[in-house]
């Protein structure tokens, strides 16, 4: 465990054995415990364990905060959900749908990792309606004893919310400002298909910084600080990817032959900036050839419009 604030903490949850690849908040006042994407299945020995390390008791866990419903932040959700019955569960309404019925979502994510669900994530299990509280954006909650503003932020997911707690100044962004492991790392937006919008997130990002937060957390990896300058290489780096991506589609040959040269001139992008085990770790965060699609089928999308 490592403390943000008082009240405020957050566990690496060692994904495949790596660290600094997805984090997992916790917010714990009297009235119990918050957690702001719990992760995947596949990783729950380890967030039993970090929880236990820090004197929590899963019973004491009353509240998730799901940024957003891609399995490597959500997938835990039911299996927690089925284990305590006092858990509540507060997830975006484009998104509640598929936590009460996850087969859409299940077979969408087995298209892009077909022979690595259950290594990968584990079992997704649905969560009873009556155990949500949906959210449309512009919310006041409370959870883990602090009040949380809520904002709406799409651009990486269609179902993407954000949580600022005011009081300690950090604001909980989930994907929204990109994967940055390390403090002065490389902000990488993770772009997977199927709902990437580069107009709207780069809106979502002047919203998120339009609270004035002090420091942002990420669920890959971790709080960052000073808030703003992340938040302008973040838009910064948007259009990079951006630009890469449409550059690709110019070029002669297939899709995998522009995947595959999206992929490599994005690591050596990384690559000026770090050794290549630092920059190989970033790719078990976001997969680049899938960030490829999800960029492809956004300037296809709006190639269309034109």
């Amino acid at each position: 465990m490592i403390t943000l604030a008082t009240g405020i903490s957050y566990f690496d949850l060692n994904f495949l054995g790596v660290k600094g690849i997805i984090a997992t908040a916790a917010l714990h006042g009297p009235g119990g415990v918050a957690l702001v994407d719990p992760g995947p299945s596949s990783t729950l020995p380890a967030l039993r364990a970090a929880l236990g390390a820090a004197g929590i008791r899963m019973p004491d866990v009353r509240t998730i905060l799901l940024t957003h419903i891609h399995l490597d932040h959500a997938g835990a959700t039911g299996t927690l959900v089925a284990e305590n019955p006092a858990l509540r569960v507060y997830v975006h309404e484009k998104g509640a749908p598929h936590m009460i019925d996850p087969e859409k979502l299940i077979a969408s994510a087995t298209r892009l990792w077909p022979n690595e669900m259950d290594t990968l994530w584990g079992e997704f299990r649905p969560v009873p309606a009556d155990r949500l509280d949906v959210l449309r954006g512009g919310e006041r909650i409370a959870a883990g004893g602090r009040d949380l503003a809520v904002l709406y932020t799409p651009g990486h997911a269609s179902h993407h919310v954000s949580y600022f707690s005011a009081d300690s100044g950090i604001a909980f962004v989930g994907d929204t400002a990109g994967i940055r492991r390390e403090p002065g790392r490389f902000v990488l937006p993770p772009t997977p298909p199927p709902d990437i919008d580069l107009e709207i997130w780069r809106d979502s990002l002047a919203r998120i910084g339009a609270w004035d937060a002090e420091t942002l957390f990420v669920t890959h990896f971790g709080p960052h600080a000073p808030a703003r300058a992340h938040l302008t290489e973040m838009v910064e780096h948007l259009d990079l990817v951006g630009g890469l991506a449409k550059s690709s589609l110019a070029l002669e040959g297939s899709d995998e032959d522009r995947e595959a040269w999206y992929t490599e001139a994005l690591r050596r992008e990384l690559r000026k900036r770090m050794s290549d085990t630092d920059a190989r770790a970033y790719e078990v965060a976001g997969r680049f050839d899938l960030n490829w699609r999800g960029l492809a089928r956004y300037w296809r999308k709006m190639n269309q419009g034109n």
